[in-house]
C-alpha cells in the first residue's frame, strides 16, 4: 500500500506506508507529517470509508468468480486455460479469444470489441431471453444456472463472472430495481476494465437480470480507448449463438 499523501507533498515518502488512519483504517501513511498534510483531503471521506471498512468481510465475498490457474509464464507452453478452451472447442473463437495467453493483448486494443459469438450450442449459453424474471436474489452459480436452465457443465461462467459480479455488488448495495420504470436509468461507474473490454457483449446479461431498467455503464481506466469512453446498455438485444 502506498502512502495516501503521495503526490500531494514535494518531499519523498520516508518509507513504507505502515501508519494507518486510526478512524477508518482504509488509508495508510509513511509518516505522521504526511498523515497531517493529507487530512484536509481525507477528512471528507473518512466517515464513508469507515462505514465501508466495517463491511469488509461481506464486500470481499464474491460468489460469482471463475478461475483456471495458468501453469505457463510465457507463450511457448499451453496454459491450463488454453487446454480447457481447446477441450470445449472454443479456443481463440468469438468471446473466448482473450481468455488465454494466446489471446490479444489489452495494450493493443484500439476500439472496443463487438464480438458476440458464444460458439456454443444454444443449450449451453444464455443466448435467448430467460423464461422468467429472477425469482429471488441469486447467491451462487448453481442459482444462476438453475434460473437460466443451463446444465452445470456449461463453461459460460468463465465469461459471465464480469456481469454477475456486478449484479452481486448491486445486491450488496440494496438497490431495489423494482422502483425503476422503463424511463429510469441506473448509472454505474466501472473502474479499471481490462480484458472485459474485449468481452463487452457478456454485459448484456444484465438486461436479463434487471429487466426494464436502463443501465448506463461508464468505463473508466487507462485501458479504455479514448474513442469509446463509455457503453450504454438500453434493452440490449439477445446475444447470438
Amino acid at each position: 500500500m502506498e502512502c495516501a499523501a503521495k503526490g500531494l507533498v514535494e518531499e519523498p515518502c520516508a518509507g513504507s506506508a505502515h501508519r494507518r488512519c486510526g478512524s477508518c483504517g482504509a488509508v495508510a501513511y509513511c509518516s505522521k507529517d504526511h498523515q497531517f498534510i493529507h487530512w484536509r483531503v481525507h477528512k471528507e471521506e473518512c466517515a464513508r470509508l469507515s462505514t465501508q471498512m466495517s463491511r469488509i468481510d461481506t464486500l470481499s465475498q464474491f460468489p460469482f468468480t471463475f478461475s483456471i490457474e495458468s501453469l505457463a509464464l510465457d507463450h511457448t507452453v499451453p496454459s491450463t486455460r488454453c487446454l480447457f478452451l481447446e477441450s470445449i472447442k472454443v479456443h481463440l473463437k468469438g468471446l473466448w479469444k482473450s481468455e488465454c495467453i494466446c489471446g490479444p493483448e489489452i495494450s493493443f486494443v484500439k476500439d472496443l470489441s463487438i464480438t458476440a459469438e458464444w460458439n456454443l450450442e444454444s443449450s449451453l449459453c444464455p443466448c435467448t431471453e430467460p423464461e422468467n424474471p429472477v425469482p429471488e436474489p441469486l447467491a451462487s452459480w448453481e442459482d444462476y444456472y438453475r434460473w437460466r436452465s443451463l446444465p452445470l457443465h456449461s463453461p459460460v461462467a468463465l465469461l459471465l463472472h464480469w456481469p454477475l459480479t456486478l449484479y452481486h455488488c448491486l445486491q450488496l448495495s440494496h438497490i431495489q430495481t423494482s422502483r425503476y420504470d422503463e424511463h429510469s436509468t441506473l448509472r454505474i461507474h466501472y473502474l479499471g476494465p481490462e480484458k472485459e473490454l474485449l468481452q463487452l457483449t457478456v454485459f448484456a446479461e444484465l438486461h436479463a437480470l434487471f429487466p426494464g431498467v436502463h443501465l448506463h455503464i461508464e468505463l473508466v481506466g487507462p485501458a479504455v480507448p479514448r474513442s469509446r469512453i463509455q457503453i450504454l446498455i438500453l434493452y440490449w438485444p439477445q446475444m447470438p449463438v
